[in-house]
């Protein structure tokens, strides 16, 4: 083809493209379909402006207030940024309604309906949906569907997609049932979690049970809405489970092995939360050194946080195999001993009283007992080389945080008693001895 053929055939489009134009343009069936999608904008605009205001004034709750009512309402005025392209989205169907019936046509107002929808999928993405996984979800599939659905393309794509099969093996699935799973899939998974959050807050607040049985109620609770979110999957998606069932039987055959920990760590767990003997909020250590307040447990391990706020991961399995001291129920008495030392020139039978008396008048040590046993008890230790070792034991209600919360304050303490009554305190004395060797030197 030369190039006056080009030019030539070129004209020919130009001429059609400008006839279709210029029919259009003439068409009082265009200029009223774009002045009623003018006049659905300005409507719904005005009824934005005016009934936003109140509706968001309705909603918002008092900022003390924690009920579920109150989360609803809150819940609700999330979504108030897609009241204006939504209410355009619904004028605009009636003024396509009122197009089709007196002119039989309304692709401009139907085009311009088409693209509200798109814009309400972008303010849903962009400044309503705050979840991570919901996020990505509608940037990448949602918000492309929409502009799909707003140039007319979305029905050609979605039957290109269906019948693009890729095989599995045995089973065999379209592109467009992928993209399906993956955004039915998300939305009920998003719904599990957010159910699962709410059920764990109202168990968690059930204070007349105990720490642990709230915690293996939650657990339960997270299996079953869990468990119940894939069967409704699988159910709406239409898969039968006993189509899967060769599909998960290798999986589960591979896998196996290589989960044999996390099931024991699981099972584990739901030992721990029966029995009861380590739960959030107690302090505990293992024989591994690990040591620190069960801030969390998890299916797979508990997670404790230390006094310098680090947090260490412990599998479950730990608790159960290992030697843990548990130091604490959340308030119960505990032991400890501060050292110190006297110099030989003391009249030491006249320590412990001293002692016992001036650690058991501060205010946070524990005294009495049925036998005195919980009064601090000061005690000769050793005859050291620089003085005289005692130790006084003192009991408190909880933990002292790596010795650093109660004891330094015992130590204070016991300073302060022994400067009252003229003790000393001892301290290494060395004697060195000076050799002159310069006589050896010339003998």
């Amino acid at each position: 083809m030369d190039t006056d053929e080009i030019i030539g055939q070129g004209a020919v489009y130009f001429e059609q493209a400008w006839t279709f134009a210029k029919g259009w343009l003439l068409s009082p069936a265009a200029w009223t379909q774009f002045a009623l999608l003018v006049v659905a904008y300005l409507a719904a605009l005005l009824v934005t402006r005016k009934v936003l205001p109140v509706v968001e004034k309705l909603l918002t709750p008092p900022e003390e207030q924690d009920s579920y009512i109150a989360r609803a309402r809150r819940f609700v005025l999330v979504f108030t940024p897609l009241v204006l392209p939504l209410l355009a989205y619904a004028f605009t169907g009636i003024g396509e309604s009122v197009t089709r019936s007196l002119f039989g046509s309304g692709e401009v107002i139907a085009f311009g309906k088409r693209v509200f929808m798109f814009l309400a999928a972008r303010i849903l993405v962009r400044d309503v949906i705050s979840d991570p996984l919901m996020k990505v979800l509608g940037k990448y599939l949602l918000v492309p569907i929409a502009a799909l659905y707003a140039i007319g393309l979305l029905d050609e794509v979605m039957l290109k997609l269906d019948e693009t099969v890729v095989p599995l093996g045995n089973l065999s699935f379209s592109l467009l049932f992928l993209i399906r799973f993956v955004i039915v899939g998300g939305a009920i998974f998003w719904l599990g979690r957010w159910s699962n959050e709410q059920s764990s807050s109202f168990i968690k607040n059930q204070q007349e049970m105990r720490p642990a049985m709230r915690e293996l109620v939650a657990k339960t609770a997270e299996i079953a809405i869990f468990g119940v979110a894939f069967l409704l999957l699988m159910n709406i998606m239409g898969i039968s489970l006993t189509s899967l069932a060769v599909l998960t039987g290798a999986i589960g055959v591979g896998l196996g092995f290589g989960l044999q920990k996390i099931a024991s760590n699981f099972i584990s767990g739901i030992i721990l939360l029966l029995e009861g003997q380590a739960t959030v909020g107690d302090y505990v250590e293992l024989d591994g050194g690990e040591a620190g307040t069960i801030v969390k447990m998890t299916a797979r391990a508990a997670i404790l946080e230390t006094y310098d706020g680090k947090w260490i991961v412990v599998p479950n399995e730990d608790f159960i195999t290992t030697r843990v001291v548990n130091y604490s129920d959340s308030g119960s008495a505990n032991r400890y001993e501060a050292p110190f030392s006297v110099s030989y020139d003391t009249d030491i039978n006249k320590v412990p009283a001293i002692i016992e008396k001036a650690v058991g008048d501060l205010d946070f040590v524990l005294s009495g007992g049925e036998h005195g046993e919980l009064n601090p008890d000061c005690e000769l230790r050793a005859f050291g080389d620089s003085g005289v070792d005692f130790a006084v034991e003192f009991w408190v209600n909880g933990i002292d945080d790596g010795k650093n919360k109660f004891t330094p304050r015992v130590l204070f303490a016991i300073w302060n008693a022994l400067k009252d009554n003229d003790i000393e305190i001892p301290y290494p004395r060395r004697v060195v001895e000076l050799r002159d060797t310069r006589d050896q030197g010339t003998a």
